[in-house]
């Protein structure tokens, strides 16, 4: 039986924002040296052995997007599918790169993190276009990685909706993009760049379950989201074994919170937690993507300037530089991204922005991932 595609989907809001939390936590925790010289077992001895898992929230994030993209673009036309695009990206992004280099160049940390540097000011206009990455320009904070990955998915996507999106095609399209994937060792290098066969699986898995919450459960689709999970496996397998944060970090829970995050995303989808009424996590999925794009440069220089001055707690400042930039978060979301972006959407869909279908009223808020 087919589910709503109307109602909000407030437990999709708060899979984001416990993703973006998973993530600031990771990187707080165990990506780099809080006070400059000791590991991260220093401070956290207990805490860091569960945190390092935080990584997941990236693979996490690809789910929900390949979900959330396929969703807020049925029904539009190739220039509304952009123009929503564009206006959910960008305002949050060019306030968080501005934001960012300022703090990072007041308050540099230059020992102990994986990024360091004052970013100059051509690196800063280039990284404003998103395209830092392709154009190999430094980024002025390397979370951004996974928004070209973003954006090569919506621009495959993008084809789709200019085909015009149906369920024979849309399945088609993953299913094509799973074999694809699969077969990269057989295929030439530079198909990476388009295939990206360490994520296709989740972005594939996310598109299948789309299409189980407008047409309903079939074995093609199950057949997908089963087939994208197994793939998974042996990716997690080495992501999990490229950490190396100083202590041994077992496989294991990478395969079962990445199997869980899919069952988790399956029973939204199929209309499991569609009468959940609890209205402040809209406002927890719309923090998630401004917090993620502020978070690691900035909370370190916060926390190691705490360190240093105050001594606190490592416990503290990690509670404290979150809180700090979940307000941060939410400022840039109220006061930049819901003024500028429909401006922005209207501005790029031009005369026809009065035939743009709106997304539905669960995805609005979609936020892309870390």
């Amino acid at each position: 039986m087919k589910t709503s595609t109307t109602s909000r989907l407030y437990a999709l809001d708060g899979l984001r924002l416990l993703c973006a939390l998973a993530v600031a936590l990771f990187h707080y925790s165990c990506s780099w040296r809080i006070d400059g010289v000791n590991p991260p077992e220093h401070f956290l001895p207990q805490a860091s052995h569960v945190f390092i898992y935080g990584f997941l929230g990236v693979e996490v994030f690809f789910l929900i997007s390949g979900f959330a993209i396929g969703m807020s673009a049925w029904d539009r036309t190739l220039r509304g599918f952009t123009a929503a695009r564009v206006a959910r990206l960008y305002p949050a992004f060019w306030v968080s790169v501005l934001l960012t280099a300022a703090v990072v160049t007041v308050l540099p940390v230059t020992t102990g993190v994986p990024v360091s540097g004052i970013p100059a000011l051509g690196d800063v206009l280039v990284n404003l276009t998103m395209l830092a990455e392709p154009l190999e320009v430094p980024l002025v904070d390397t979370v951004y990685w996974t928004l070209w990955i973003e954006l090569r998915f919506y621009l495959m996507f993008a084809v789709l909706v200019a085909w015009g999106a149906t369920y024979r095609r849309v399945a088609g399209f993953a299913t094509v993009w799973l074999v694809a994937a699969s077969a990269g060792p057989l295929l030439p290098d530079w198909t990476d760049v388009v295939i990206m066969p360490e994520f296709a699986p989740y972005f594939a898995i996310g598109v299948a379950l789309c299409l189980m919450r407008r047409y309903g459960p079939t074995p093609w689709l199950w057949a997908l989201v089963a087939g994208g999970w197994a793939l998974t496996l042996p990716r997690l397998v080495v992501r999990t074994a490229g950490l190396h944060p100083g202590f041994a970090v077992p496989v294991a829970p990478s395969l079962v919170i990445v199997t869980v995050a899919v069952v988790a995303l399956t029973v939204i989808a199929l209309g499991g937690t569609d009468r959940w009424d609890v209205p402040w996590l809209a406002v927890a999925g719309a923090l998630t993507y401004p917090f993620y794009l502020l978070h690691q440069r900035i909370g370190y220089s916060l926390i190691r300037t705490g360190h240093d001055v105050t001594g606190w707690p490592v416990w503290l400042l990690l509670s404290g530089t979150v809180v700090v930039l979940l307000t941060a978060a939410w400022s840039v979301h109220r006061f930049v991204e819901r003024p500028l972006a429909p401006r922005l959407r209207r501005l790029v869909a031009g005369s026809h922005s009065s035939k743009v279908v709106p997304a539905p009223a669960s995805l609005r808020a979609d936020t892309s991932p870390p």
